[in-house]
């Protein structure tokens, strides 16, 4: 049952302000980040309110790559098999499955191509869609598994797509050339009707580059993301047969993220398939985000010992494992949508594929071609 939007907002405002006290007046973005999307019961990702979907009829507030065609997991099982045979695994991890559309997908696939899977197992914060995925993946039976924590240990294929993006990020903001802590704080109702407003602290923390030229720059780090995948690559290795990790999202190579006219940061919020850079607004009701910086992900990894397999465009990574003749094959329909996950101005460029393995280097075929791994 769906909860009422005001009395959401009303329940996660009340939460926040509480928090807000709690930290001396002054709330750390990332940990607001973290209350509006996972808070228990309230948080965008905990909360009954639809999200995925291809059009705002159906309530949902945007669109991924395989709600927008069924294409995008059969084409990315191509990888997630030649990994399983590479690393002589049989277990899947999908880390945030969303709706479930992308594990029905890839089960699918891989069941056609002959892999004998252990499990295909799925982590994810939200309640909510675990239900919506166990019913999306009933046929799967117990192959299936749903994990709330962490095991010791893992091994197998890891898949996440658009996962990094929702992780909190830290705000920082340069104002003249002093480097500030963005955090979250109470404001007068009048001025603000959910009563919260931005207050920037001078901090000792820094991007890992400083972005060209004197003027103000707004940007984040990614601290959590990081931690996710050093704590990633800590389970794969510390298991008898490792694996292999891959992550498809939007974002760009250090050098390109703290680009000088990049000033005004990548914050974003999704809500009906509209888009704003207000995360401060429709608490708990709408998706917060921020681009991911690969590099920064690449180094956590390989600082935590892991290889970087490839990275590259969407596009071109999808285009290695056959989605042209899965396309040329299809309905005119179903190829119109599936070109939106290849196209320059759509998916294709702006998100990338980032892939990593535990033990000696093999050519993934996502990465065959137009590796950019050079780039990061």
């Amino acid at each position: 049952m769906m909860t009422d939007p005001t009395s959401l907002t009303s329940a996660m405002l009340a939460r926040v302000h509480k928090a807000i006290l709690l930290a001396d007046g002054w709330l750390p973005f990332d940990q607001f980040m973290a209350m509006a999307l996972y808070e228990p019961g309230l948080g965008y990702y905990a909360n009954q309110q639809p999200k995925f979907g291809s059009m705002p009829l159906s309530g949902s507030d945007f669109v991924t790559a395989p709600e927008l065609s069924p294409l995008f997991g059969a084409t990315l099982a191509q990888q997630v098999a030649q990994a399983l045979k590479a690393t002589g695994t049989d277990e899947v991890w999908e880390f945030g499955a969303g709706s479930g559309a992308l594990a029905h997908q890839l089960l699918t696939e891989l069941q056609q191509l002959g892999c004998r899977l252990k499990s295909y197992n799925i982590m994810d914060l939200s309640s909510t869609l675990k239900a919506r995925q166990q019913a999306k993946l009933t046929e799967f039976g117990d192959q299936v598994q749903w994990l709330s924590q962490w095991p010791d240990t893992l091994q197998g294929v890891v898949v996440g797509n658009e996962v990094l993006d929702a992780m909190p990020v830290k705000l920082l903001h340069r104002l003249q050339g002093v480097w500030h802590e963005r955090g979250v704080v109470a404001a007068d109702l009048a001025d603000n009707p959910d009563g919260l407003a931005w207050e920037d602290r001078p901090t000792s923390l820094r991007p890992p580059m400083e972005p060209v030229g004197e003027h103000n720059y707004l940007t984040e780090i990614q601290p959590q993301g990081e931690a996710f995948v050093a704590s990633l690559a800590e389970r794969l290795l510390a298991s008898e047969k490792g694996g292999a990790a891959f992550f498809l999202d939007y974002g760009f190579p250090e050098s390109e993220f703290f680009h000088p006219e990049r000033h005004m940061g990548t914050v974003m919020c999704h809500q009906a398939h509209k888009a704003d850079a207000n995360p401060l607004a429709a608490v708990g009701l709408k998706d917060i985000t921020a681009h991911v910086n690969f590099t920064g992900m690449a180094l956590a990894g390989q600082d935590a010992g892991l290889q970087v397999l490839g990275y590259t465009s969407q596009a071109r990574f999808l285009l290695n494992l056959g989605l042209a003749e899965r396309m040329a094959a299809s309905p005119l329909a179903e190829r119109a949508q599936a070109m939106r996950l290849i196209s320059e101005h759509e998916m294709g460029e702006l998100f990338k594929v980032l892939g990593f393995a535990t033990h000696a280097h093999w050519q993934a075929q996502g990465f065959a071609a137009g590796d950019r791994s050079h780039r990061l």
